[in-house]
């Protein structure tokens, strides 16, 4: 009986679609069944040849070699992360096993489920495409990898050549990264460095995001406050109550002069407040949309300390994998129209237990199903498949992404705006005071964060209410510097190239720097290489980096706009409007002239190297052994006199902690040292309830290593009641 070899992206993808199909006889590297065989790759199986591979003499970096475009663009197995030169074995093994699959004279067709996007287009393509198996190639494409969806896709395979576009697209970004950034990164460093060391990394994208980070930068550095006076006042009722208003004149409250304001409130000791005007209005406050990938990254690092983009897309990529949430590299914001029985059975899977589950309905609106609103992939939403555990990463994101769908069918909430104007009874002055109340009156979905809403109530006034002026002040402010990008409002720059587009247009219009899955790359890359650096949860520009923008001539590779105009070329690629060879072509031109403009460009400045930021061992407390300081470590928090053989150290994988899905952190370790005791709360059971608990780390009466000890809090509590 014939069979078909799926090809998974990861093992852990490949075991939900052995569970979904039954499989359960797994050999090394494949599971195998009546009718498929599922084996998988590790991401990128194949990679690019290097220069070297091409041509021995580009092994070492010459100008005279430069530019370099191979004829043709080859594949080999990626290389070993210890050694370069050398295939990583367990992917030539996973490889020789797929070959032998594919060449199985029991195997008629081949299906490539790899993510359901360029990158997965190509690893698939990449390794199938090079086995050459004579076997007929189809695509599965999934957006979640739960066992409903998994056979529904079967069902529905694709001729994987319907992809081709795709799949253009896809070479077209791998091929020119490696053109731009072996050729320039190569010519830059050897210009500017002259053999000091550092490489000068040189990339279509990282350029300009790094250009956005140095001219928000160099705003602030240029920026000189303004000063300005705002006049407010304190009124009082007929009934006694009291307010506070702002003095205005049109729609301006901000004044450059001093003296006309004092003249003003000079002016309010002999005069008094009429009401002239009052306004309420209710108004309805819509949910936040669906998350994007983007907007996910913003929201979590914005809200979580220690939060990157890249650890958001890791933890989003873990779930997806585990089948708790749709694919997460999307740029949408809404659901296809196709989704509205899936997004219903899912509703009704996590509402379950809420406390405001009664007020969860199910509706369709055209604001959360329209597909002229999705490029590609629908907005992340769980899946039906509810986590049984997760970790407490994965429990902030799954959490997120949960309750952001869930507000979607909560009520819209409502509050009410009273607006006042108040005429002052001297007719020499021309302006009037202002002021302005909220209160909540439906809460909505805003009961699903307990967003709080800010109240600010109003005395209740008639209109022609006479009100006396119990004091006036002119108070002094300065006009502020925008503040440095956080990874939020940086992702939203290269979302949108720095243009004012609303969510879906963003989307629609292709035109951006990187892709959702790329942003958060090359963001952490940019911190690698010592171009831009974290200070809390700003992003500053290096020095390096200020002298890479300021001196590296290829002025275009900063530009948002032409960096906006490749990726929409290769979003437009995907849809059969623009040819690959015409990108390419255009690409291997422009790395050409490239090269000899950094070549004749003149050769006075150096760019200096990035200096390693030397890290300050953090004290955390004295030992308990020697009295020495205890400091944290790669591995764990011990003590700094460990070279001369104290063993006091707390691991930060300890396997007892972990058992309760746990890992010690500082606040613990300061606890555990100055009070030899912390408290620990969300520890997890076998059975999987969470409790509290009071932890010591107590030296072993036979050796020289520690163990923990624990006590409930519950009985810690009873203890102190009894005394």
């Amino acid at each position: 009986m014939s069979k078909a070899v799926i090809i998974a992206e990861k093992p852990s993808v490949a075991k939900n679609i052995a569970d979904a199909l039954h499989i359960k006889k797994r050999s090394d590297g494949y599971y195998e069944g009546e009718n498929y065989i599922v084996t998988w790759a590790f991401g990128h199986l194949l990679q690019l040849y290097d220069a070297k591979d091409y041509d021995e003499n580009m092994g070492k970096w010459k100008m005279d070699n430069f530019p370099f475009i191979p004829n043709k663009f080859q594949y080999k197995v990626k290389s070993s992360p210890k050694n370069r030169d050398q295939a990583d074995s367990g992917a030539k093994k996973q490889f020789t096993i797929i070959k032998s699959l594919l060449f199985r004279d029991d195997v008629d067709a081949i299906i490539s489920a790899c993510d359901y996007d360029r990158e997965g287009q190509v690893i698939g393509d990449s390794i199938i495409y090079n086995i050459k198996a004579p076997k007929q190639v189809y695509r599965l494409l999934l957006n979640e990898w739960t066992p409903d969806e998994v056979l529904a896709g079967l069902e529905q395979i694709r001729p994987n050549t319907e992809l081709r576009p795709l799949q253009d697209a896809g070479v077209s970004r791998q091929w020119a990264d490696w053109v731009i950034g072996i050729n320039l990164t190569s010519v830059t460093t050897l210009k500017y460095q002259k053999g000091r060391g550092q490489v000068l990394n040189i990339g279509r994208v990282i350029l300009p995001t790094l250009k956005i980070i140095y001219d928000r930068d160099k705003e602030i550095e240029a920026f000189v406050p303004d000063k300005y006076f705002k006049l407010g006042a304190k009124f009082k009722t007929e009934k006694g109550e009291e307010f506070d208003a702002t003095y205005m004149e049109g729609k301006e409250e901000k004044f450059k002069q001093k003296e006309t304001l004092d003249e003003i409130r000079n002016a309010l000791k002999n005069a008094h407040g009429i009401v002239a005007d009052k306004q309420v209005e209710r108004k309805k406050e819509y949910p936040p949309y669906l998350f994007n990938l983007s907007n996910l990254q913003g929201h979590i690092t914005s809200k979580f300390k220690g939060w990157t983009s890249d650890k958001v897309l890791k933890v989003a990529q873990s779930l997806y994998e585990k089948k708790y949430i749709t694919y997460p590299r999307t740029a949408s914001t809404a659901l296809e129209e196709s989704l509205v029985d899936r997004a219903a059975k899912v509703l009704g899977a996590v509402k379950r237990g809420l406390p405001y589950e009664d007020e969860v309905k199910f509706v369709k609106t055209k604001r959360l199903f329209n597909n002229e609103k999705v490029e590609s992939h629908s907005a992340i939403i769980p899946t039906y498949v509810i986590p049984k555990s997760l970790s407490s990463d994965e429990q902030i994101v799954y959490s997120a992404i949960k309750n952001r769908f869930i507000m979607q069918f909560m009520p819209i909430a409502e509050h009410e705006e009273t607006r006042v104007t108040i005429k002052i009874s001297d007719e020499a002055i021309k302006g009037f005071f202002a002021a302005k109340g909220r209160v909540q009156i439906i809460e909505g979905w805003r009961q699903v964060e307990k967003i709080e809403s800010k109240d600010n109530i109003l005395p209740f006034m008639n209109q022609s209410e006479q009100l006396e002026i119990l004091n006036a002040k002119v108070t002094s402010h300065e006009t502020k510097p925008p503040k440095h990008h956080t990874e939020k409002t940086l992702l939203r720059v290269m979302e949108t190239c720095g243009k004012n587009y609303d969510d879906e247009e963003a989307v629609l219009s292709g035109f951006s720097i990187g892709t959702p899955a790329t942003r958060a790359e090359t963001i952490k890359k940019l911190k690698d290489i010592g171009y831009i650096f974290s200070k809390d949860k700003s992003l500053l520009c290096s020095d390096l980096g200020k002298e890479i923008v300021e001196t590296f001539p290829i002025k275009d590779l900063f530009d948002l706009e032409f960096t906006g105009k490749l990726e929409k070329a290769l979003s437009d690629m995907e849809k059969k409007e623009v040819s690959r060879g015409v990108f390419l072509n255009f690409i291997f031109d422009f790395t050409k002239k490239s090269v000899e403009t950094i070549k004749s460009d003149k050769d006075v400045v150096l760019l200096h190297a990035a200096k390693p930021e030397v890290k300050k061992n953090e004290f955390l407390g004295k030992c308990p052994l020697c009295s020495s300081a205890v400091i944290e470590g790669q591995k764990g928090f011990g003590c700094s006199n460990w070279k001369n053989g104290c063993k006091y150290v707390i691991w930060k994988n300890d396997k007892y902690l972990a058992s309760m899905k746990k890992k010690p952190t500082k606040t613990m370790v300061k606890a555990l040292l100055k009070d030899g005791k912390a408290l620990v709360k969300g520890l997890t059971s076998k059975k999987g309830n969470k409790f509290d608990a009071i932890m010591t780390y107590e030296k072993n009466t036979d050796n020289e290593y520690f163990g923990w000890k624990m006590e409930f809090v519950e009985q810690e509590k009873n203890k102190n009641e009894g005394k």
